[in-house]
């Protein structure tokens, strides 16, 4: 198996190395637009086989795509990072232009790949490489719902004093400001976890992950790697080794949850053939609210990507 991650910047270079380290591909190859950077990067986590005790190869390359030919799976982490101050969508237009390029140079060389988009603004992103594969849409989707879901569970484990192995949970909607935790499907150890912290702690915790990665930019500087490389590495794993996963994906929806023709993050089940199916939950009025609002910011940003003809 044969795995390509299109940027060796913080997050993609993070994919990389789990990749790599969990054996997910017999090789990963890592490409980047600066002349050196994924090739020195790649090598440094090679060198790391020895010690780490694994064999999967990291190759690197500067914009050679016929390097990447073949690959089953295809990471998209390219795209300017957010700064402090600055939205998601005050990258759509350069990162849309990013991303057809990339999609298009991936497509060429491995036309029956699954891609997996990280680039921001994610949704968009993700729409913007569908309309430039030409492939089924249950081969393009987007992380998301994997880094918001890890950052929700996470806090809930620091508050609750528990393992994060014990925490599972469903996240919907856009990634940003207006994606939508689901209390009611979180459970610690198949415990509802309303019946484990009291209502206004919980509160604080959906608004604490809703502005997740805010709070990173902010202290960092720039956008979080970790977690986020970490993230679209299992999605992959999920792929390769055909786990058929439930995750909460950025998928492209034609009339589930009453929506049509966008890419939303809601819960999948992730496999060999890239979404495998999506699952549709019965929303009470009050998530469906927070859907159909989310939906509809996710909408104003697709919008201005149709406007600028990509």
């Amino acid at each position: 198996m044969k795995v390509t991650v299109v940027g060796a910047g913080n997050v993609g270079a993070t994919c990389a190395n789990v990749l790599a380290t969990r054996e997910v591909a017999n090789e990963v190859v890592l490409l980047d637009i600066k002349e050196g950077f994924a090739e020195g990067k790649a090598l440094d986590i090679w060198e790391t086989a020895p010690i780490n005790l694994y064999d999967t190869r990291t190759v690197g390359s500067t914009n050679d795509y016929a390097k990447t030919a073949n690959s089953d799976v295809v990471v998209i982490t390219s795209g300017l990072p957010r700064k402090p101050g600055m939205s998601r969508d005050d990258l759509i237009a350069t990162n849309a232009g990013i991303v057809k390029t990339v999609t298009e140079n991936v497509m060429k060389h491995s036309p029956d790949a699954i891609l997996v988009i990280v680039s921001n603004p994610l949704d968009v992103m993700t729409y913007c490489a569908y309309l430039n594969a030409h492939v089924d849409s249950k081969r393009v989707f987007g992380m998301a719902g994997i880094l918001d879901t890890a950052r929700y569970r996470a806090f809930l484990a620091e508050e609750l004093n528990v393992s994060p192995k014990d925490i599972q949970a469903v996240l919907m909607g856009g990634h940003g400001d207006t994606m939508v935790p689901l209390p009611r499907y979180t459970t610690v150890g198949g415990i509802p976890v309303t019946e484990l912290i009291a209502e206004d702690k919980l509160n604080a915790i959906v608004e604490r992950t809703k502005k997740g990665g805010g709070e990173i930019v902010n202290l960092l500087g720039t956008s979080a790697w970790y977690a986020p490389g970490a993230a679209a590495a299992q999605m992959v794993e999920a792929i390769v080794r055909d786990q058929r996963r439930v995750f909460p994906c950025c998928a492209w929806l034609q009339g589930e949850y009453g929506v049509n023709d966008l890419y939303l993050g809601v819960p999948v089940i992730l496999g060999k053939n890239g979404i495998e199916r999506i699952i549709e939950l019965d929303l009470n009025d009050d998530e469906k609210a927070l859907l159909d609002a989310s939906e509809k910011a996710v909408r104003e940003v697709k919008d201005v990507l149709d406007g600028l003809d990509y």
